[in-house]
């Protein structure tokens, strides 16, 4: 039987498994990751002592547990340069080359889904060796009210003219459309969508894999901030935004205050649960690629004494019937077999398969850099308040972006 909060000091005998995870047991992942334990344990016949951590908890301390003799077998870790990739380049995680082609983990991934995987000799994505496989994704869409659309007399947008009417549409009747928070997250995820719709996926990773110079003045980042700008001053979105959270933008639009709401699907299980009005969700009007990556990643630490069974419990997480459980508890996985999935999870899972098989997976605006986040809500809260101009916004962003940057590659 898995055991679940154990203390520091675990097993390390060569029939126990020592897992760690923060994903709360009703989530999709622990629901389905439950499922695993217990398959794992039937068909290997060992133990998996799971030990209970926090998302802080790993994310602050994994450095040091693992380098010492008291790091799991396996773990589930943080995607991207500053976590996964920092820990690859102080050799802390396993290379793993060698059991992606035995299992064929690589075949069913996406390329964008393998971006995240992967790490070069300084821990930049994108290229090199394998250092974790994720089970499942996460993207950014757009949420709409039904009821809210159909008292108006409206119908889903499949072009920006017809998006933008939409909320003009909204604004005529005395609604602002967008539920937006500009402190955390949304805003930031909706500029960088809006910079998407002029960019192609050489854009992309020259922005998030330094493969080449980003320019702030140019034509998908100029768009981005000036039609922020442009939607604000139209009404679209609230000046309030600059204050709310992401939260505060969720409940709002759970509440019916908002008719649309752009956000992650990491929110769909919630409004499925919490939401009494009819909603749906489509994938923003015109454009090719949007926010999103693969989830955190099973990684095995180099110090881990009973690597095989950590692969043998990967694979296990990518059957079908383990994807199905993540896909039909709100969750998104990658491998799953459609027949599988229930009604009401398809649209979720169609609109990621969509975006996969386009390759247009794009990662998030702040990944680029360890401070951007806050430097991009900051500056996107005074395009807001009007206290800058889109152009000085920029230009900031642009300083910013660089200076981190060359913080990370000299």
């Amino acid at each position: 039987m898995a055991l679940s909060g154990c203390s520091a000091g675990a097993s390390h005998d060569e029939d126990t498994l020592v897992l760690w995870h923060y994903e709360n047991a009703d989530s999709a992942m622990g629901i389905a990751w439950d499922e695993a334990i217990k398959i794992f344990e039937e068909e290997t016949g060992a133990t998996v002592e799971f030990e209970e951590k926090s998302f802080e908890q790993i994310r602050s301390t994994a450095s040091q547990v693992l380098n010492s003799d008291e790091a799991p077998d396996i773990l589930e870790y943080n995607k991207g340069n500053a976590t996964a990739g920092l820990l690859s380049s102080q050799g802390l995680l396993t290379n793993l080359d060698e059991p992606v082609k035995k299992y064929g983990w690589d075949e069913k991934l996406a390329p964008s889904l393998q971006t995240t995987a992967m790490y070069d000799e300084d821990g930049v994505m994108g290229s090199g060796s394998w250092y974790g496989v994720p089970n499942y994704g996460e993207y950014v869409e757009v949420y709409y009210n039904k009821d809210m659309f159909a008292d108006a007399g409206l119908e889903v947008p499949t072009t920006r003219e017809e998006f933008e009417s939409v909320m003009q549409a909204f604004v005529d009747q005395g609604i602002t459309p967008l539920s937006e928070a500009a402190a955390e997250y949304p805003l930031g995820q909706l500029w960088y969508q809006l910079a998407l719709t002029k960019a192609d996926r050489d854009w992309v990773d020259a922005y998030q894999l330094y493969t080449d110079d980003v320019d702030f003045g140019g034509p998908e980042i100029s768009y981005a901030t000036e039609t922020i700008a442009d939607w604000t001053d139209k009404g679209y979105i609230s000046k309030d935004s600059t204050g709310l959270k992401a939260e505060d933008a969720g409940t709002a639009f759970i509440g019916g205050d908002y008719p649309i709401f752009f956000s992650g699907s990491w929110w769909y299980n919630r409004f499925n649960t919490e939401m009494d009005a009819d909603w749906g969700t489509f994938l923003f009007p015109g454009a090719e690629m949007s926010p999103g990556s693969a989830g955190n990643m099973w990684s095995v630490p180099e110090k881990a004494q009973n690597k095989d069974l950590a692969y043998t419990f990967i694979d296990i997480t990518m059957r079908p019937e383990i994807q199905a459980l993540i896909g039909n508890n709100g969750g998104v996985p990658v491998a799953a077999d459609e027949a599988d999935i229930d009604p009401e999870s398809k649209e979720l899972i169609a609109n990621f398969n969509t975006l996969t098989e386009r390759d247009g997976i794009a990662y998030y605006p702040d990944w680029p850099t360890a401070t951007f986040y806050d430097e991009l809500n900051a500056g996107l809260q005074e395009l807001l308040n009007g206290t800058k101009s889109p152009a000085d916004v920029q230009e900031q962003l642009g300083e910013q972006y660089q200076a981190g940057v060359d913080d990370i590659v000299g």
